[in-house]
């Protein structure tokens, strides 16, 4: 199943499935893009709707430095435990959103990550059963304001700022998603990451074991798992979809207030 949430043509919320013509969970080429959504006993065009996040999460815990090549890239070192860093519900947008960036930075950056929704409230899980408070994956983009993140050690004005979590489209069953999923980022349709979860220096089950060592993750609560390589700048005007096998495509424009 690839869950979606959205906005009927009526204002209603709904859950349905994102599928294709056959009625299959939607591919990872028409996840976000193509095929129909089926729910409440009907079937939608995803361009009737509007998609909404796939969870209401109370917090974003997000993973720093978790693919050796992006702490390479940042000049900075691998992490010997999980770095964490919190964004809040104001962070979260929107598939197809157009999200307005902080106005008078010189560096705001786009990052790739796969996204783990938690389906239960939970705290001490052991890393042997992480899995099973997981309600599914989904994409997100990290988006980055380095003049600010590169001055404090809270990264809150670095990371935190409104719409800094553009997240979805859908949330995948983790059976559909491949332990070496492909995560890669396009700015303006030209590949910018890739890479593959083969590659996470923790795993999600580890992240999942040491974030709730710490806090209680509620149902809808999303762990962003870091970002691979490649990371780079955003423009006015440009054009982000990050694109994770087995989930689907979650794209979103940016502008640059004056």
């Amino acid at each position: 199943m690839k869950q979606v949430r959205f906005r009927d043509q009526a204002g209603t919320v709904r859950t349905g499935g994102w599928v294709d013509e056959d009625g299959t969970p939607a591919d990872t080429a028409t996840a976000g893009q193509g095929g129909e959504i089926r729910a409440a006993g009907r079937r939608y065009s995803p361009e009737d709707v509007t998609v909404l996040p796939p969870s209401e999460p109370s917090k974003i815990v997000c993973v720093g430095r978790n693919y050796a090549a992006h702490a390479d890239e940042r000049g900075e070192d691998v992490p010997d435990r999980p770095l964490l860093f919190l964004k809040g519900p104001n962070a979260v947008a929107s598939h197809e959103s157009e999200i307005s960036l902080l106005a008078g930075k010189d560096r705001q950056e786009y990052e790739a990550e796969l996204a783990v929704v938690i389906g239960e409230q939970c705290r001490h899980v052991d890393e042997s059963d992480a899995m099973a408070v997981v309600d599914g994956f989904t994409c997100m983009v990290d988006i980055s304001n380095r003049d600010d993140q590169d001055r404090e050690t809270n990264w809150i004005r670095g990371k935190a700022f409104d719409n800094a979590a553009p997240l979805g489209p859908v949330c995948a069953d983790p059976e559909h998603v491949p332990d070496d999923a492909t995560v890669e980022l396009y700015c303006n349709g030209e590949r910018k990451q890739s890479s593959t979860l083969e590659h996470l220096i923790f795993p999600v089950p580890e992240l999942i074991a040491e974030i709730t060592t710490y806090m209680t993750l509620e149902p809808g609560d999303v762990i962003a798992t870091g970002t691979p390589e490649g990371v780079g700048p955003l423009s006015d005007g440009d054009s982000v979809r990050v694109q994770i096998e087995g989930v689907g495509k979650l794209t979103h424009t940016v502008t640059v207030p004056e």
